[in-house]
């Protein structure tokens, strides 16, 4: 099926380097401003995938995300920060990247051509049928990244791609494609700029709503939130005070006997 690459069209901007830094910047934003409308045109895809999600997740199946370079980085940074922000475990929500953790910090070359590399990372973690495969890349055309969902699909798991080239290979290889036009980048090709921006607005959707689905916020908070430093037991505190009406020590106090917000406000109503 042949389509036009959109992340390789031309900038509508020429001569970047007779701009002075005021227009760099100016025009820069300009063009970040195109791409939280281009992600709210996809919320019927995203919305399908987080209500499909989040049945699994409650019968126990997990969230993988797979991708190379910005792509798989941003992956690995959304599935980071749910045990914090959610207390959920770490193996509930998985970013993988081609050429593995060092491709986190430094580029492993060649890295994502492998097309049966994805399949073999996944399959260090036992995948189950439960388990939902998301495939990123601004490209669509991610061999690392199409093998994996190629495997995944057979092996019966549902699978999403998050793109920035509508009718690319990736979204052929998807159950639930998502493909975020955010048209050509400022600076020529480079997709760390919109495509990565539209890249890490769509995964914070989909986590951040399918742990409000599946029950670890309570009205607007961080109910479950690890209590990793002082910063989140001054938080924690403020709404166990906020929950039962409490003074800030006896608030904190309980918060430090229960581990959690919804456990300590739990406890305080009986």
């Amino acid at each position: 099926m042949k389509y036009t690459k959109i992340t390789e069209t031309p900038s509508l901007y020429d001569d970047l380097e007779k701009m002075d830094t005021t227009a760099i910047l100016i025009n820069m934003n300009k063009e970040d401003q195109k791409v939280a409308q281009a992600v709210a045109k996809v919320i019927p895809q995203i919305t399908l995938l987080v209500d499909k999600l989040a049945d699994r997740f409650l019968a126990g199946g997990r969230l993988f995300y797979i991708g190379a370079g910005t792509s798989g980085r941003l992956g690995i940074l959304d599935a980071s920060e749910i045990p914090p922000t959610f207390g959920m475990s770490h193996d509930r929500v998985i970013g993988l990247i081609a050429g593995g953790d060092t491709a986190i910090r430094k580029a492993v070359e060649r890295a994502e051509d492998h097309t049966e590399q994805a399949w073999k990372d996944l399959m260090e973690y036992d995948i189950t049928p439960q388990d939902v495969i998301v495939g990123i890349a601004a490209s669509g055309t991610t061999p690392y990244v199409l093998g994996g969902l190629q495997q995944a699909r057979k092996h019966g798991n549902l699978t999403a791609c998050v793109t920035n080239n509508p009718g690319s290979p990736i979204t052929e290889n998807a159950d639930i494609p998502i493909a975020v036009n955010v048209g050509p980048e400022f600076l020529t090709g480079s997709t760390r700029m919109k495509s990565g921006t539209s890249q890490k607005l769509v995964l914070n959707m989909i986590t951040t709503a399918l742990m409000i689905r599946i029950g670890r916020v309570k009205g607007n908070k961080m109910v479950n939130m690890q209590l990793s430093n002082d910063k989140l037991v001054d938080r924690g505190t403020r709404y166990v005070m906020e929950g039962l009406g409490l003074d800030y020590a006896d608030a904190q106090k309980l918060l430090r006997k229960h581990g959690s917000v919804k456990k300590a406000v739990e406890a305080g109503k009986r």
